[in-house]
């Protein structure tokens, strides 16, 4: 069984002095960061995707997929052709999540993660929808509709989730969102609210899953449940162990150490005027064996979304940093780890991304070791890589 540590992270300032918070003050010795634009132009990029050849993949959440020409400043952005006419559209739901397969220089698949309306009309699910891009790059065919289907969607479009990451096993880790609903994040019988590990090849739930025995097909995906609302997976590189950022909500993003199993105490009850969200992220008194969170933000929330790993000689100090974006925070936040990952020592917020930029959404460490950014303003939205100063 795949030892799976999973961690959630999120800061913000000035909340220093609360049990459980590092501090984002930074320090006058930080090191400094630059910041290029790849290619603007775009509308909600919600994830980036890198080619063996150096061009990228960037999905938008109102769908439309881009082709960017290379990772390099000043790139050209091009539309790949793509049936995008099912993807229902509204507030945190469209176009999401996009994984470029492993085999992709053979195979030529990508998989997206996207919200589906019914041919009336309303919503019908979440799914994970597996594509073949053409040789020319300008168009993309369904080849596997879908490898997995039923997540929730909520016609507000709340809590989409909707983030993919390989492990270093091979196995299809996503997170997802509880939709907004009462009781979906503490029932294992339903998808969302959840990470789930699966084959990407097949949507077949991973050997060694928690509940492989189960006689329900979404408890046997189950990988944890008790989440709010699952917007960023990253791998800790040279490990087995797998980061993840999660909404709160008006307090305490959270930060968490995970496993395979574990129940993360986020449980609204049932209310009959709706979503109840008067409820602590880690409830232990309702759920006693909920996991404590690592590490929350305290008030107020960042809303922060994706999570990726600064990795490599070229990063010095900052080398196994996790660096986190925030949309309402307008921020990167970089949490400093201990040396076994275990926990957060400090988080930092460089100068060069607060607020500079606007709403940061996907995060992805490119194969040159650099980080690329996609904002999330809804116009003129831009790529960004992130390299030491």
């Amino acid at each position: 069984m795949l030892g799976v540590v999973v961690v959630m992270a999120v800061a913000v300032a000035g909340c220093s002095g609360a049990p459980g918070v590092a501090s984002s003050e930074p320090r006058a010795d930080e090191p400094r960061l630059r910041v290029d634009v790849v290619a603007n132009g775009l509308e909600h990029g919600w994830d980036v995707g890198f080619l063996p050849d150096g061009r990228l993949l960037v999905p938008q959440r109102a769908g439309r997929l881009a082709l960017v020409s290379s990772g390099s400043p000043g790139a050209t952005v091009s539309p790949v052709e793509a049936d995008f006419g099912d993807v229902y559209v509204e507030h945190e739901t469209g176009l999401m999540g996009l994984l470029v397969h492993p085999d992709f220089a053979t195979s030529r698949q990508f998989t997206t993660c996207q919200s589906r309306k019914a041919p009336s009309g309303p919503p019908e699910d979440v799914r994970l929808v597996t594509w073949k891009l053409a040789d020319d790059g300008r168009s993309a065919q369904r080849v596997r509709d879908p490898l997995l289907s039923g997540l929730p969607v909520n016609p507000n479009g709340r809590h989409a989730g909707c983030r993919m990451e390989l492990a270093h096993d091979g196995a299809l880790l996503v997170g997802t969102g509880d939709a907004a609903f009462n009781g979906m994040a503490q029932d294992r019988s339903r998808l969302g609210g959840k990470v789930l590990r699966m084959n990407l090849q097949t949507g077949e739930p991973w050997p060694g899953n928690p509940w492989l025995g189960s006689p329900t097909p979404e408890e046997r995906l189950t990988l944890t449940y008790g989440h709010r609302n699952v917007q960023g997976l990253a791998t800790r590189p040279g490990t087995d162990r797998v980061y993840l950022a999660e909404h709160g909500p008006t307090v305490d993003d959270e930060l968490n150490l995970v496993r395979p199993g574990g129940n993360y105490g986020w449980g609204p009850e049932g209310d009959p005027n709706g979503y109840d969200e008067d409820v602590p992220m880690t409830d232990r008194a309702r759920f006693p064996e909920a996991v404590e969170a690592l590490w929350s933000s305290g008030r107020p929330t960042e809303a922060v979304c994706d999570v990726a790993f600064l990795a490599g000689e070229q990063w010095g100090d900052l080398d196994g940093t996790v660096a986190i974006t925030a949309l309402k925070g307008r921020k990167l936040l970089l949490a400093h780890l201990s040396p076994d990952g275990q926990e957060v020592r400090r988080v930092t917020t460089p100068p060069e991304l607060n607020g500079a930029y606007g709403r940061l959404r996907g995060a992805q460490r490119g194969p040159d070791g650099a980080l690329y950014v996609t904002t999330s303003n809804g116009q003129d939205d831009k790529v960004l890589r992130i390299t030491r100063g």
